[in-house]
C-alpha cells in the first residue's frame, strides 16, 4: 500500500528553491524594474497630495458632472466629502496613487498583449492559460513570491496589484479585436488600408468600448488588491484596516472599509461611463470602409434585381 509519508513529491520545496535562484541571481533586474514603478508612484502620490482637498473634490465633480451625468457627480461630492471628514484623506490619495499607477502599467503592458493576442491564434493559445493560472491563483499567493523578488513597501504592492489586476485587460482587448466586422476590414483593406493603419483606424476604435469595459474591471481588481497589499507593508486605506485589525478596533477598519467602498464606487462609475459613451468619429479609413461596404452591397443588390427582372417579363 502506498504510504502518504514515503510517497512524497516535494513541490514546495522546489518552488521555494527556484525563487530563491530566481532573487539571488537576478536581483539587478528586478531592482530595473522596480525603479520606473517607485517614481511614477512617487509622482502621482506627490501630486495627489499636494493638491488642496477642496480643489481635488472640485475636479474630481466637475469630471464626474461631465462623465457620468448629475447623479454621480453629487455622489462623488458626498463621497469625497466623507471620505475628508472621517479624517482618511492621505491613505486615501496614498491607495489613489497605487491604482493609477497599477492602471498606467497594466495599460503599457496589457493593450499590447491583447492586440497580439487578437491578431495571432498561436500567440493566443500560448497566453490564454497563463492568464488562466493568474486569474484563478488566490491574491494572498502572490505575496510571497513579491517579497522574496522586489522586498516589502508600497512599490512591491504595486507589483502585486499590476499582477492581479492587468489579465482582464488583455482578455477584453483581444476579445474587442476580435470582434470587429470582418467586412468592415474588407473593405479598409479593398481601399489600400495598411496593416498598421486597420490596427489604428478601424479596429481599435472599433474595439474601444469593448476595451474600455475591460479597463473598468482591471480598475475594480486593482481596488481590491490594494488592500490585501497592506500585509507586505503597502501604504493606503489597506493599512488603516489592517491597523484595525491588529488592534483589534473595529470602528478603524470600519472608517478604512467606508473609504474603499466610497473609492471603488466612483472609480468604477467613472471608468463604466466612459466605456458606455458613444465612439468618436470615424477615422478617414473607417468612413471609406463603410462607405464602400455600402456601395458593394448597393451592387450586390442591384445585380440581383437585374437578373431577376428578365424573368419577371417573360411571365
Amino acid at each position: 500500500m502506498l504510504d502518504a509519508d514515503t510517497v512524497y513529491i516535494p513541490l514546495d520545496r522546489w518552488i521555494q528553491t527556484a525563487i530563491e535562484w530566481i532573487a539571488l541571481h537576478f536581483r539587478p533586474a528586478f531592482r530595473t524594474v522596480r525603479w520606473p514603478i517607485d517614481e511614477l508612484l512617487n509622482l502621482i502620490e506627490g501630486g495627489l497630495q499636494a493638491t488642496p482637498p477642496l480643489l481635488f473634490i472640485l475636479i474630481f465633480a466637475l469630471l464626474s458632472l461631465w462623465l457620468a451625468g448629475r447623479r454621480t457627480g453629487i455622489f462623488t461630492v458626498v463621497a469625497l466629502f466623507v471620505i475628508l471628514l472621517l479624517g482618511i484623506w492621505e491613505p486615501t490619495m496614498t491607495t489613489l496613487a497605487l491604482i493609477a499607477t497599477a492602471i498606467v502599467i497594466c495599460v503599457i503592458i496589457g493593450i499590447p498583449i491583447g492586440i497580439l493576442c487578437a491578431r495571432s491564434d498561436k500567440a493566443w493559445r500560448i497566453v490564454r492559460p497563463i492568464l488562466d493560472v493568474m486569474q484563478t491563483t488566490p491574491s494572498f499567493v502572490y505575496l510571497i513570491p513579491v517579497v522574496m523578488l522586489f522586498g516589502v513597501g508600497t512599490v512591491p504592492g504595486a507589483v502585486a496589484v499590476i499582477v492581479v489586476a492587468v489579465p482582464p485587460l488583455i482578455r477584453f482587448t483581444n476579445i474587442g479585436i476580435r470582434g470587429v466586422d470582418r467586412e468592415l476590414i474588407e473593405a479598409g483593406i479593398a481601399f489600400g488600408a495598411t496593416d498598421r493603419q486597420l490596427l489604428w483606424e478601424i479596429q481599435l476604435p472599433q474595439a474601444l468600448p469593448t476595451i474600455l469595459g475591460g479597463l473598468n474591471q482591471t480598475v475594480l481588481m486593482a481596488m481590491v488588491m490594494s488592500v490585501i497589499v497592506a500585509m507586505i507593508g503597502a501604504e493606503g486605506l489597506g493599512l488603516v484596516v489592517l491597523q484595525g485589525l491588529g488592534r483589534l478596533d473595529v470602528g478603524r477598519a470600519a472608517i478604512g472599509g467606508i473609504g474603499i467602498v466610497l473609492m471603488a464606487i466612483i472609480l468604477d462609475r467613472l471608468t463604466q461611463a466612459v466605456a458606455e459613451r458613444d465612439p468618436k468619429k470615424a477615422s478617414p479609413f473607417a468612413r471609406l470602409a463603410g462607405a464602400g461596404r455600402m456601395i458593394m452591397g448597393g451592387r450586390s443588390r442591384g445585380a440581383k434585381t437585374a437578373t431577376a427582372t428578365p424573368a419577371d417579363s417573360k411571365n
